[in-house]
């Protein structure tokens, strides 16, 4: 398991891509899960979602996902909301590499087709964001790529949801390794102040001001839960 002992839980770690950033307006197009059950991969889940609208070349060049594969390899959005409706069972621990970002997109999902269910469903899951932890054990930068580049992890193909995931799973590793105190984190997302909280405020995460430092391995009295 990934944090302490007393949290004998399901563990999914996911990742998402989207149409655009601003999660009232766009939708996931890609949508990966590996669950870890006893310290095991027990599933791998990795589907295009048939949002039926056209995605920008923009989007198609970060990505590499284009129309076509939507329109011809996409689940359709309410398959995949329930999947993942599924998947998030009560008192299971979701990672994600800024999980507001993931946390917000997989809210409107389900807001979407399980509109009286949506805010329980995501409020009875634990949350831990490893962006925030990772801010707290290395200089910047901290996007997902970089994690991997402080812990020496193999590279794989950034920004496709499976790929990110697999590195998601090998970077949480990692940092228990180095320091098992994950479980302090679990619903604490860090957020800079200058741009404040990007998409919902959820009331079961506490949020937090988070500072870029340059000091490595902070102490294990001032990581960002016990400020």
């Amino acid at each position: 398991m990934i944090v302490e002992e007393d949290f004998n839980i399901k563990v999914v770690y996911f990742d998402t891509e989207t149409s655009g950033l601003d999660c009232r307006d766009c939708k996931i197009i890609e949508l990966a899960m590996l669950t870890v059950e006893n310290g095991e991969i027990v599933d791998d889940y990795d589907e295009f979602v048939n949002i039926g609208e056209a995605i920008s070349p923009k989007i198609t060049k970060v990505t590499g996902i284009t129309n076509d594969m939507l329109r011809t390899e996409g689940l359709k959005e309410e398959v995949v909301a329930a999947d993942i409706r599924k998947k998030i069972s009560p008192g299971t621990l979701m990672v994600a590499h800024n999980a507001q970002f993931d946390l917000s997109f997989v809210f409107h999902l389900l807001s979407r087709h399980f509109p009286d269910e949506a805010f329980e469903i995501v409020r009875n899951a634990k949350w831990l964001d490893t962006l925030t932890v990772l801010k707290d054990r290395k200089r910047y930068p901290h996007k997902l790529i970089d994690g991997v580049k402080h812990y020496d992890i193999d590279p794989v193909n950034f920004h496709r949801a499976i790929d990110d995931t697999k590195a998601l799973y090998d970077l949480t590793l990692a940092m228990k390794d180095e320091r098992d105190d994950l479980g302090e984190y679990i619903n604490i997302f860090g957020y800079n102040p200058k741009y404040g909280v990007s998409g919902l405020r959820f009331p079961f995460i506490k949020y937090k001001p988070h500072y870029y430092q340059n000091v490595g391995l902070l102490p294990e009295d001032r990581i960002l839960p016990k400020k």
